[in-house]
C-alpha cells in the first residue's frame, strides 16, 4: 500500500485518536488509514491497544501511537499551538464540508456507544459533524475526516 506522497511542506501536521475505545479492531483500522492518509501519529485516551490483524500495513512501524490515561494528560502533552477538533454529532458542530482544517490539529473521536461528553467537547477548539443521522463506526468516521483534510489540502 502506498502512503500519500504529495503533502504540502508548509501545511503542518495532524494526529487522530479515540477516547475510551470499545473495540480494539478500530484502532488497527484507524492506524492503517492514518498511515495511508498522511497522519503524523495516532493516540488513545483511557483504553490501551493491543496489536490487531486489521493493521495489515504494520503501521506501528511507520507512525507512532501515543497512549494517555486521561484527557487532561492528553491535553497537557499536545504539541504547541495544536488545535483539538472533536468529531461529534450536535447542534454546535460544523458540517465537515464547511470546515477549514487547522494546520496543526488533532482529531478526537469518541466511541460509537457514547461519543464525546459535553465536558470533553467544551474543551475542543472546534467540533465537526459527518453527514447522516446515525453514528458511524469510529474507524470509518476517522478515515472520512482524514480524507476530507487531504482532499481540501490538495485543492
Amino acid at each position: 500500500m502506498a502512503r500519500v506522497k504529495e503533502i504540502k511542506k508548509d501545511y503542518g501536521f495532524f494526529g487522530i485518536g479515540i477516547l475510551n475505545n470499545v473495540n480494539e479492531l478500530n484502532i488497527g483500522t484507524l492506524w492503517r488509514s492514518a498511515y495511508i492518509l498522511g497522519a503524523s501519529f495516532i493516540f488513545t485516551i483511557d483504553k490501551k491497544y493491543k496489536t490487531q490483524s486489521s493493521d495489515i500495513t504494520s503501521a506501528w512501524t511507520k507512525i507512532p501511537l501515543y497512549h494517555y490515561k486521561t484527557f487532561a494528560e492528553f491535553k497537557d502533552n499536545l504539541p504547541f499551538a495544536t488545535k483539538i477538533v472533536g468529531v461529534e454529532m450536535g447542534e454546535s458542530s460544523i458540517a465537515i464540508g464547511d470546515f477549514s482544517h487547522p494546520d496543526m490539529a488533532v482529531y478526537l473521536l469518541g466511541n460509537e456507544q457514547r461519543g464525546l461528553s459535553k465536558k470533553i467537547t467544551d474543551q475542543c477548539h472546534s467540533l465537526i459533524q459527518l453527514p447522516g443521522e446515525f453514528s458511524l463506526n469510529v474507524a470509518v468516521a476517522g478515515s472520512i475526516v482524514m480524507y476530507d483534510r487531504l482532499n481540501k489540502e490538495v485543492r
